[in-house]
This record gives C-alpha cells, structure tokens and sequence, in this order.
C-alpha cells in the first residue's frame, strides 16, 4: 500500500483534507485504476511554517514517529510521492528534502513563479497556475477596462515581494503605470513604526488617484487582516483586485471578519478555476463520527463548528452534521483549491497506473515496486479527463494548462460573501480570446457612479441594485481626445501626460495619439483637427465677380481697339493716319487686341496647354508691341533727322528700318520665351501654403528667372522706347507723335513698375488678377496715349486732318497773309 503525503494548513482547510481522503477512496473503489492496488496515505500538520513541515517530510520518508535518517521503515507498501504544500516557504522545505531522495512532489496551491526552475526542482508539479501567468491574466483584465493607473499591495513576504516586482514590471512592459507598490506589514505583530507606516499606506492608498488596487499576495489572509482597521475601512473610493490565493472565501467570510470588509463589496476576484467533483458534497453531508472511519479527523472541526467533543460525548455531538453549517463557515459549492487538491491525487494515480499497466504488459514484473525516480517520467506524461471533462497534463515546467475565474464579490444582507463568476482567463486559448469578461454581470461599487463621494455611514449591506453600472475609470490623466496628441512632462510616468492641440496642417483621429499626421496634399485638417477634409480648390475663375469684370473690361477693351483699327484701316489715307508709319500702326493695334485677349488665358481652370501659353503669349504680344512702338519713335526721329539737307539718315527712312526694328526687337522676346519652353516650361500646380483648407490652382512659372527676363525684356524696350522718344518729344510738326509715345510709355513703365511688389505681396487667385490688370492697365494706355488723340482727329475733328495741318505749313501761311 504505497503511502501519500500531505501537509494540511489550518482547520479552515478541513475540506481540503476531506477531498484528498474522498479521492483516495475514490481510486481505490475504481476497478479500471490501479486494480489488485490499495492507496493509503499519511497526513502531517505543516502548520506553514517551514521547519515543521521538514519534520513531517522526515516522518514521511522514513514511516516512523522516531525517525532514523536515511532509512525507510514503512511496514505495509511503498511512498510514492508527496502532495503539498499550500506556501512556497514548506513547498520549498519539502522539495529540498525530497528531491534528495527523488521522490515527486505536487502543489495543489504553491503559485511562486520559482518553482518553474527544473533545474533547481526537477521533480516539482503544480495544479494551480503560477504567478506570471496570472500577472498575464491580470495585465489583460486591466487592458480590457483601459486601466493604466494602478497600485498594488502585497505582504511582508519576500516571495510576495518578488513577484509583485514581477508584476509591476509587466504591467510597465504592457504600457501601464503602477501609481504605487506597498508593502503591508505583518498585522499580527505590529511595532509602533509599523502600525504608523500603516496608516501612512491607508492615507496613500485612500488619496491616491489610481482607483483600482490589486492586492496581490499568495498570502491568503492579506486581504481580510486589512479589514480590522477602522481608517482601512473608510476607503470607499477604490476598486480592489485581488490575486488567487487571496481572494478565498473560506477568508473572507471568516467570524468576525465579513463585517468589518464592506470595503471588499463588488470587488474583482482572480480566483483558481472552480471544479466539480461528482458526490464530493454528498459525502461532506454524509460525514459523521459515528460512522466515520478515521473518526480523530473530526475532533477540531467538531469541537470548532459545533462546540462538541465526539471523543467524549459521541451523543452530544450526534445531532450536529456538516450540511447544519452556513455557506459561510462550510461552502461546498465553489472548490477551487480543494478541487486542485482532489486533482493532484487524481494525477499520482494516473501516474502510478501508468507505470503498473506497463510493468504488467511486458510481463517481467507483476507487482508495484519501483524506484522514486521512476515514477517521475510517467507523472511528466500523464494525461486524462476529469470527470467534469478538464484536460489534465503538465507542460515541460511541470504545470498545468492556465485556467482562472474572475469572480464579482458580492456583500449579502446576512453578513456573508458570494462570489458570481464574471469572466474567466484561459492562457491556452489563441491571442485575443483567453480574456472573457461578461461586463452586464459586474455590480460595480456605487460610488463611482455618484456625484458626491458616500460616506461610510452611508455604505451599508444593502447597497441598492439599481445604481448606474459603468466601469470606473483608474488613469492618471484622462484620455486626450481625437485633435491632440499627448506629451510627457519630465520625469512623470508614461500615463501621466499632457494634451496639446495638433500643430496647424495636422490631424489626430484617434485617442492618446502620440503624433499627430500630416494630411494629404489635397487635403486640410478640420476645425477639430480630428480628420481630413478635401481642400477647396480655388481658382480667378468666370463665376467670381472679379473673373466676370476682369474678362468684360478685357473684351470690351479688344472691342474698343478692333474699332480703332477699323478706322484707322477706313481712312487709311488721311494724313493722320498716314503719319509715323500707318502699317506699324496697324501692327501695334492687332497685337493690342491680341494684349487685351490674353488675359482670357489667365481666367478659368489651369491646364496644361493655359499654362504653356499664358506667359509666352503675354511676353510675345507685348514684345511685339513695344517694339512697334520703339519703331515708330524711331521713325519720328529719323523722318525729322533727314529734313536737313545731304542729311546721311535718308537712306534709313522707310518700311524697311521699321520692319527691321520690330523684327529685330520681338526677336528677342521669342528666343527668351523659347528656351524657357525648352528648359523649364511652366506647368499647373497647386498651391496649399498661401491659405488654410484652399487648394489654388495656378502655373507654376517653372523657371522664376526665365519669367522675370520676359518681364524684364519688355521693360527693356519699354524703356528705351521712353528714352528716344523723349529725345524727339519737342522736334517741330503739328502733330508730333513722340509726345504721346513718351507718355505711354511712362504710364506702360509706372504699370509695371508697381506690378513687381504688388505681384509678390499677393497669394492665390490675387496674384492672378495683379498680373492681370498690369496687362490691361498697360495695354490701355498704349491705347489711349497712342491712338485716341488721332481718333479725336479723324472722327470729331476732319478739319485737323489735312497735310498742312500736321506739318505746320498752313498755321505760317496764315501768319503771312
């Protein structure tokens, strides 16, 4: 009869030993486990205090009360393994002992992340989760709320410590923050300093502007020992999460206790997943000490829960059952522990059948002697369903697959706690689905969803049902909204930062963004900054009032200058119109309607071919014309230069120096134009600098300087066509045109002149319409200095038009007479 081991931790934890002898009876009633094989046990008080629970181990090994070390004096079967113990200061204890001698050993509730060391603790197995996977569990839980500002206590043990270290490191890793990491001193043995730095932790704790705690501790009494201080239980304000070995009810339910920890009501439980163990509560029940079979296991719990000594008063004690005891006290409803216990000794049979069934098929051996070590390959590869169809297997550090209950601790009327299941974490599940929380089931503490924070005089048992149930939020600042970014103020944590509005261009469509974006070329932020819009394209178009007045005044004026050329071409043989060379006049009045047309080119949407054409067309016009007109002040000059006698400039009078002149001088303007063509041609673009949420269409001038030269070719001939015609402004004839040349061209000068600043000042359709009305303005007064006094003539004053008039001849004659 190969003997278990088990340490048990405290009369509370009767149940665990009632699972344990229940699963032992099981299996040997079982005819399909371990047939022809009886399982006993041997059970020692570990009292979780290491030392002690190393003298049980001893006792254990060796079968005797009186241990001799090094032998084993077991009369009946072999030890096959050891189950326990419930804390990682006795589980180390026994495993350093029994790993000597190569015996396996199995947690049912030591979490101590550790204890995944194989090399320290080759032969160590688990049926709970340990620590880091329930930190994962627990990073997930405050992921899944949006809580990134939260604090943790723990207890004074070094262990706990360790892997509250542990988990604050994840949850920093994760991208949270933990506002503060205590540690709680032991409650039972208290100095003054200690019991000071206490309510400097409750103060802390109460003030705090994280309002979700975990505690998180694998003592399961840290939560419930809190309780008994009165400033402790004044904090109203926050919610707890508590780790699994604390969250047991079997704790908080404790005499004495529940009512002290309203401020437990609707907390957040990480519980070991509960399971069922078919006829385990019909068997509590049933249990008596008259009937009993190992009737000194009774005797506590008795003496305990009913105040009666089966010993020595059976008849007294015959009244009192189990089921007599509240859920409080007794509950047989919600094994967690227990239920890992009950597994554990599940798993060393297997394990034992395992090894017998293959002893047996090979017929060398028919009998269960073996060596410790042995056993430990066929425990590494066990695999079974529990009754309740739980898959049971140890990974390659010796767990179990993660499974957890998040449970909603609920404050009845009675005084007692109930545990509702609100969720669970299952690590063995694909990413994105080993969370599961059912949100409409949490009962939330009221307080959050007040306007005035409850006093504690106003938390009763009772809290209403009917309260607003809204997840609190735990963040050290809130949430920046779509159109800001966030930034980290020095040496503050990662979420504690501040919101400042997205730069102008850039957007933010999302929450806590840290960066805010550029948006697309064509497109410009909204007045919230939390998207894109499409800009408006923007362009001197026909349907704004300034496109529409600009391309009348611009047609009307062509209108205006084909009138006068069709005078001029009518009385083409007058006097007037025959004077200074009638065919540069009609040269310079055909590109004057062309100069008056061209900004039709400027007015609607930009393409490619406007683009091409709009300035070279600009430049090659007034090219033309201004060499018309220098070559008509050329042709004053030089018609009064030859009037003296054996004058050498006769022969330069005539079409041909004229023709030459505008020839010569637009030649210019074309090359200019040409190979501004050629290396940088102008093309349409949009400009979205000049003005917010616009888009203007424009050309691109391509080449600035190629631009510029046009212009200031123009102004060349411009100029140069003032200068002789400011020589010739006083030579003697009735109607001496230099004078009207050389006012146009101060007006043509003074237009352009006042263009430069005026065109590099505006932005958008404006610079548009500048340029635009330089052209007509110019153009106009080429018009008008040049060819309306002759107009005046022709058409209002015939009499003037005579031969005599404009030579001078008839005003001597008249003198004489």
């Amino acid at each position: 009869m190969p003997p278990v081991g088990m340490g048990t931790h405290h009369l509370r934890y009767y149940r665990h030993l009632f699972a344990f002898y229940y699963a032992v009876e099981e299996i040997n009633q079982n005819p399909e486990i371990l047939p022809n094989i009886t399982l006993g046990f041997h059970i020692t008080d570990s009292c979780t205090v290491g030392i002690i629970s190393l003298c049980g181990a001893v006792i254990i090994l060796s079968g005797q009360e009186d241990t001799i070390a090094g032998y084993s004096c077991h009369q009946q079967g072999q030890l096959a393994g050891v189950i326990g113990s419930f804390s990682s200061e006795t589980s180390d204890a026994i495993s350093k002992l029994t790993s000597v001698y190569r015996y396996p050993q199995i947690s049912y509730g030591m979490t101590d992340q550790r204890f995944n060391n194989r090399i320290e603790f080759p032969l160590f197995y688990r049926t709970v989760p340990n620590v880091h996977s329930q930190n994962q569990g627990l990073i997930q839980f405050l992921n899944f709320f949006r809580w990134n500002w939260v604090g943790i206590l723990t207890s004074n043990d070094e262990d706990d410590q360790k892997d509250a270290e542990e988990l604050k490191r994840e949850i920093t890793r994760a991208g949270n923050c933990v506002a503060f990491m205590e540690m709680v001193p032991g409650i039972m043995i208290m100095s003054s300093e200690e019991l000071e730095r206490l309510k400097q932790i409750i103060n802390m704790v109460k003030n705090s502007l994280a309002s979700v705690v975990i505690l998180y501790s694998s003592d399961s009494f840290l939560a419930t020992e809190l309780c008994v201080f009165p400033d402790w239980r004044k904090i109203v304000n926050k919610v707890w999460i508590i780790s699994a070995a604390s969250s047991s009810l079997a704790n908080i339910n404790a005499k004495n206790i529940n009512t002290a920890c309203i401020t437990l009501n609707r907390s957040l439980a990480f519980n070991i997943a509960k399971g069922e163990i078919p006829g385990f509560k019909e068997f509590l029940y049933s249990i008596h000490p008259s009937t009993f079979p190992e009737p000194f296991f009774l005797q506590d719990l008795w003496m305990h829960a009913f105040n009666c000594d089966p010993q020595s008063d059976l008849f007294k004690c015959s009244g009192h059952m189990l089921s007599n005891l509240s859920h409080s006290k007794f509950d047989v409803d919600n094994f967690h522990f227990t239920y890992s216990l009950y597994i554990s000794v599940q798993i060393l049979a297997h394990a034992l059948h395992n090894m017998y069934t293959a002893k047996t098929q090979t017929g060398k051996d028919q009998t269960l002697e073996f060596q410790p070590w042995q056993l430990n390959q066929y425990i590494k590869k066990v695999h079974f369903k529990t009754p309740d169809g739980q898959d049971v297997s140890f990974n390659d550090k010796g767990n179990v697959p993660t499974y957890y209950d998040i449970a909603n601790l609920i404050l009845l009327p009675d005084g007692s706690f109930r545990s509702v299941k609100i969720g669970s974490f299952n690590q063995s599940a694909p990413e994105g689905q080993q969370l599961f929380v059912n949100q409409s089931d949490i009962l939330w503490n009221p307080h959050f969803n007040l306007e005035r924070i409850l006093t504690i005089d106003e938390l009763d048992l009772n809290w209403p049902q009917s309260f607003p149930q809204t997840p609190p939020r735990s963040v050290c600042s809130e949430n920046c909204g779509p159109g800001y970014r966030k930034i980290l103020p020095p040496e503050k944590p990662i979420c504690c930062f501040q919101c400042v509005p997205c730069s102008e261009g850039e957007f933010a469509n999302a929450s806590d963004a840290e960066n805010c974006m550029k948006c697309p070329e064509d497109q410009w932020p909204s007045e919230k900054k939390d998207q894109c819009l499409p800009r408006v394209i923007e362009f001197l178009s026909y349907d704004d009032l300034l496109g529409a007045a600009v391309a009348s005044i611009a047609v009307l004026f062509s209108i205006i200058t084909a009138t006068i050329l069709g005078i001029f071409i009518k009385y083409r043989d007058t006097p007037v119109v025959k004077a200074n060379n009638r065919d540069l006049s009609y040269i310079l009045l055909t590109f004057l309607i062309l100069s008056f047309l061209c900004p039709l080119l400027f007015i609607g949407r930009t393409g490619r071919v406007n683009c091409l054409l709009r300035q070279v067309s600009f430049g090659i016009i007034f090219g033309t014309a201004i060499s018309s007109v220098l070559a008509k002040t050329i042709t004053v000059l030089l018609a009064f230069k030859t009037t003296k006698p054996n004058s050498k400039l006769s022969k330069w009078v005539g079409i041909r120096v004229s023709n030459y002149v505008v020839l010569l001088c637009s030649s210019g303007e074309i090359v200019i134009c040409t190979a501004w063509l050629l290396i940088s041609p102008p093309f349409p673009d949009y400009d979205t600098q000049s003005e917010k949420g616009k888009m203007i269409l424009q050309c691109n001038e391509g080449s600035t300087i190629a631009f510029y030269s046009v212009i200031g070719y123009v102004g060349f001939l411009a100029l140069l066509s003032f200068i002789v015609a400011f020589l010739a402004r006083k030579l003697p004839d009735g109607f001496n045109e230099a004078q009207h040349i050389t006012f146009s061209m101060l007006v043509f000068c003074s237009v352009w002149v006042s263009f430069i600043p005026a065109y590099l000042s505006t932005k958008g359709k404006y610079m548009v319409a500048v340029e635009i009305f330089a052209i007509l303005a110019s153009s106009a007064g080429l018009l008008g200095c040049i060819f309306l006094p002759k107009c005046y003539i022709i058409v209002l004053r015939p009499d003037l038009n005579t031969k005599g008039h404009l030579t001078g001849k008839k005003k001597k004659s008249n003198k004489a007479k």
